[in-house]
């Protein structure tokens, strides 16, 4: 059957179940099928088990409802319990806090990196900064997409959550300064990835409310899905016979209360449990049900049920260091707007006016009084540039903005190994950041176009010219970013700061990659009825910003399953 006569007949179910659209900040429509996990019943059946309902696994559920019976398992609570609170204006308290309850669980990398993953109905896309951009040429024909079935997915996504922002003064001075730094052409808006300059997409509408992967349920046939929160699954079950493959039949999952639950597949042989648990959850819950590295799984007592040795291997995540800029003139609230794509592999960003957390406020507050403290510029210029107690700086929201560089596909690699045998627990990450010399010499190349921009004459209203490049660098280095030990060359090195005051960009992949530890269809090599789908299946970063192209393989994906559940395995034209 053809892509044409497959979208249409896809169509016919989406209007009857569609739901008027709304926001994060505005009371959600009644979800008649999202509840507490405390409710659930002891045994269920369901053709599809989708553990995860974040970024992917919104999407993926709402597609398959369409024609079959869906549960999604989700760990965390729902976003529209604290109206306003994933908004744009408080994007930092929201992504730092990590109380009980919180959308964000906050871990430590073994590279000494600070890091946080999602635990809320709709993922990273209720935490992150918004940008909405979509997925390189090369990285889907690496994939095997079919290009048109892509561009009807990331349709049916946009209607929805995309919008163009607002390119105010901060955001158009700092795109200008790009420009000037040799990063061109400019190519206006588009949700493209395209060298040079760029406005792209945001999940923010034009009130600064947050639009997240948990609206796509609006699609959700209501009579054909189940949605449980705060469900912490355990482990899968599988059906083990002599001389045929494990089969995947169900999962246990722990309400919030700590009761057991068993989820089950129905009797239909095309029924699946499907993994959309991100670049942690996914090889994290394989091994804790008995799939990955054996010598790995015998150490925490862990029946092997088939031996993987590339779970949780292959793991990468993009460096980003950043630069903090105060600013002697207002700047409007604004998140990533734009973006810088380089030809020598870097991807520049930025924010303006973001509030931080008043520990935050403090640390950079009083590193800038340090350093301002200790310039041989006299008290006469620091009025003259009518720099402020930087304390003034810091009151509510920051008065200047963040520009941050991501090094583009990254060589080094790292992995994911198990803490515990509980899965409240984070696993064990190790990124190896810098390990290979060409990640390094993007990041170096990176910051030197950052340093250009900010001193550029687009970008002149932005920056006291008291405030060097080498007292920006500075800054960063004093502020705790980081476990990772200083040198004093820190500041005075690019290659030092890269390595000394490197961050995440929260957009780490791989750990059960596509050809590795699935196949090009997302099945789990080696056992039946068990797919992954979400980033953990990545084998590089999709552009800028992975989240329009997760949620946009949660819709292709849940498209594919159902042309094969009922029409047979999809064709290409």
């Amino acid at each position: 059957m053809g892509l044409d006569l497959w979208m249409f007949l896809s169509l016919l179910y989406v209007p009857l179940f569609h739901f008027h659209g709304f926001s994060l900040a505005e009371k959600a429509p009644y979800y008649s099928f999202v509840h507490e996990a405390a409710v659930a019943p002891e045994v269920s059946f369901f053709d599809y088990i989708i553990v995860g309902g974040g970024t992917a696994g919104c999407p993926l559920a709402a597609t398959l409802s369409e024609r079959a019976s869906v549960l999604i398992l989700e760990r965390g609570g729902s976003p529209y319990d604290s109206p306003g609170k994933p908004d744009k204006g408080n994007f930092f308290p929201n992504m730092l806090d990590t109380s009980p309850g919180s959308y964000s669980q906050e871990f430590t990398s073994e590279d000494g990196v600070y890091n946080a993953r999602a635990r809320v109905l709709g993922g990273g896309s209720v935490i992150n900064a918004g940008f909405y951009s979509h997925a390189e040429r090369d990285f889907l024909r690496q994939a095997g997409f079919n290009e048109g079935l892509v561009n009807y997915s990331y349709m049916w996504v946009e209607k929805k959550i995309a919008f163009r922002p607002s390119m105010l003064q901060w955001q158009s001075a700092m795109r200008d300064g790009m420009l000037e730094a040799g990063v061109l052409p400019n190519n206006g808006f588009t949700f493209d990835h395209i060298y040079g300059t760029k406005v792209g997409g945001t999940i923010f509408d034009g009130d600064g409310h947050r639009h997240s992967a948990a609206d796509l349920l609006e699609y959700a046939n209501p009579f054909k899905i189940k949605v449980y929160l705060h469900a912490t699954v355990e482990k899968i079950l599988f059906e083990t016979k002599v001389f045929s493959k494990p089969r995947a039949q169900g999962v246990v999952f722990e309400d919030e209360l700590g009761k057991k639950h068993w989820a089950l597949l129905t009797k239909d042989r095309k029924s699946e449990v499907i993994l959309s648990a991100g670049a942690l959850g996914s090889p994290q819950l394989l091994m804790l049900s008995g799939i990955g590295p054996s010598q790995q799984l015998k150490k925490f007592g862990i029946k092997v049920v088939m031996e993987q040795s590339m779970v949780g291997q292959s793991l990468v995540d993009n460096p980003l260091n950043v630069l903090l800029v105060p600013s002697p003139n207002p700047v409007e609230l604004s998140l990533v707007s734009f973006a810088a794509i380089t030809k020598f592999g870097s991807y520049i960003e930025g924010c303006s006016g973001i509030s931080f957390t008043p520990a935050w406020s403090r640390s950079v507050a009083k590193a800038l009084a340090s350093i301002l403290n200790k310039t041989e510029q006299s008290s006469t210029k620091l009025f003259q540039e009518g720099m402020p107690d930087p304390e003034s700086l810091l009151d509510t929201r920051i008065r200047g903005g963040i520009i941050f560089e991501k090094v583009k596909d990254p060589k080094s690699t790292g992995y994911l190994e198990l803490r515990s045998t509980n899965p409240h627990d984070n696993p064990k990450v190790t990124f190896n950041y810098f390990q290979a010399p060409e990640d390094l010499m993007k990041c170096v190349k990176g910051m030197r176009t950052v340093i250009d921009a900010i001193y550029s004459n687009s970008f002149s209203n932005f920056r006291y010219d008291i405030l060097s490049a080498q007292v920006l660098l500075d800054l960063i280095v004093r502020l705790p970013l980081n476990e990772r030990p200083r040198h004093l060359a820190s500041a005075l090195s690019l290659e030092k700061f890269c390595v000394d005051t490197v961050m995440t960009i929260w957009h780490y992949h791989g750990g059960c990659r596509q050809g590795k530890v699935v196949d090009h269809d997302y099945r789990v090599f080696g056992v039946d009825a068990l797919r992954v789908v979400d980033g953990s299946t990545f084998t590089s970063s999709p552009g800028t910003n992975p989240q329009a192209t997760v949620m946009m393989l949660g819709r292709y994906m849940g498209l594919k399953i159902l042309q094969e559940r009922y029409f047979g395995k999809y064709r290409k034209k």
